[in-house]
């Protein structure tokens, strides 16, 4: 959850479009800081944030809590020079924070510590714990954002409706988040689960235009069940400041790597979608309570498990929901030049897991702290 009317960098990636060829992409990581020594999660957001944007300027901030930083790339069409970036922001924040004494641990909750959670000082993150109250008091998650360039905001909702389905696995895909705060949850992706626990988070509503989301958002907040309806934090929304298609759902995954595989993921089915928009098609209609279990059952079992598919309603392994996917997205992927990357990514996932995975496996070996030492970045 963020406050992003003020931020600096905003700007350059709104005046990024594609000039006519693949659309622009950018991708925002919330990162956890941490103490070396125990592993546990600390209370410095702000200074190793300001620390780091003399270096890095506009493309690191602070974010919701104060145990976390925030990068986000430039705008870019090749995904090898998005991985370049992600590389050199992950390993910049990590030199800064390690001129504080600090880590950096890219998961999506925190696997030692974390409570209570000090919250920002933004005036819309106070409206968020105003609004929600306990609900906040352990809302400190980390995510991958990924943006679209794509400026109609008609055919952008409508695009959305597309991508609902696909929600779930993109959060089967990165989970990244089996421990919170000293214990197993059970779960694959924790971070989901939280987040799915508050009324203005999760799959967006179905649209038929920008009009009717907005109308939606407006009445959501009137009920007050979001703090702002120009700025609704459903897991895909035209952004409210910038030109591009969001998408939300993902838990920050743990190699830089997997973030430039999952980006070129969300762009092919940018791209497919509106193709499909464009030729009249607005989108499937899976209900929301569908989509919400599909959510849920997917951030238990992992890669590993079995998930619902939306669309068709049956109970599907992920590789074989992956696969379906790369059907759906190929000829764009092929397009754009990222087929290969995205194939040698699902073969990743089949060999080794996901994040989650790693994190159990990290446990197995030396316990928690051994999860946040396998998991920190260096700098």
């Amino acid at each position: 959850m963020e406050d992003t009317s003020s931020r600096a960098g905003s700007g350059r990636r709104a005046r990024a479009g594609n000039g006519g060829g693949p659309p622009t992409v950018g991708v925002e990581e919330e990162l956890f800081l941490v103490d070396p020594g125990s592993g546990a999660v600390v209370d410095a957001g702000p200074r190793v944030a300001a620390r780091a944007a003399r270096v890095l300027g506009d493309l690191v901030s602070g974010e919701f809590t104060g145990l976390q930083i925030e990068i986000r790339t430039p705008p870019c069409t090749r995904m090898e020079e998005l991985h370049g970036h992600l590389v050199r922001l992950r390993q910049g924040v990590a030199a800064r924070a390690a001129q504080e004494g600090l880590g950096v641990c890219p998961s999506a909750t925190p696997v030692i510590g974390g409570f209570p959670v000090p919250v920002s000082a933004g005036p819309r993150y106070r409206a968020s714990v105003d609004l929600y109250r306990s609900l906040m008091d352990d809302f400190a998650v980390c995510a991958m954002h990924v943006h679209v360039f794509l400026p109609d905001r008609d055919v952008a909702v409508r695009v959305g409706n597309h991508l609902r389905a696909w929600l779930p696995l993109l959060v089967e895909m990165t989970e990244n988040s089996p421990f919170h705060s000293g214990r197993d949850t059970g779960y694959a992706s924790w971070r989901s689960v939280i987040r799915l626990g508050l009324p203005n988070l999760g799959p967006p509503p179905y649209a038929e235009s920008f009009e009717d989301y907005r109308h939606t958002a407006a009445a959501l907040a009137a009920a007050g069940a979001m703090p702002f309806a120009d700025l609704p934090f459903w897991d895909i929304r035209p952004h409210p400041r910038l030109p591009t298609l969001e998408v939300r759902c993902m838990d920050v995954p743990a190699a830089p790597a997997d973030s430039a595989a999952v980006a070129p993921v969300v762009r092919a089915l940018v791209v497919t979608c509106t193709r499909l928009v464009e030729g009249g098609d607005h989108g499937p209609r899976p209900g929301g309570e569908l989509l919400r279990g599909a959510y849920w059952y997917g951030t238990r079992d992992g890669w590993s498990g079995q998930g619902l598919d939306a669309l068709s309603r049956a109970m599907l392994p992920a590789p074989e929901s992956a696969r379906r996917l790369v059907d759906h997205i190929g000829g764009a992927l092929q397009e754009l030049g990222d087929l290969e990357r995205v194939v040698a990514f699902f073969d990743r996932l089949a060999a080794r897991g996901t994040g989650a995975d790693r994190q159990r496996a990290a446990h197995r070996a030396g316990g928690l702290p051994q999860v946040v030492t396998d998991l920190s970045i260096r700098p």
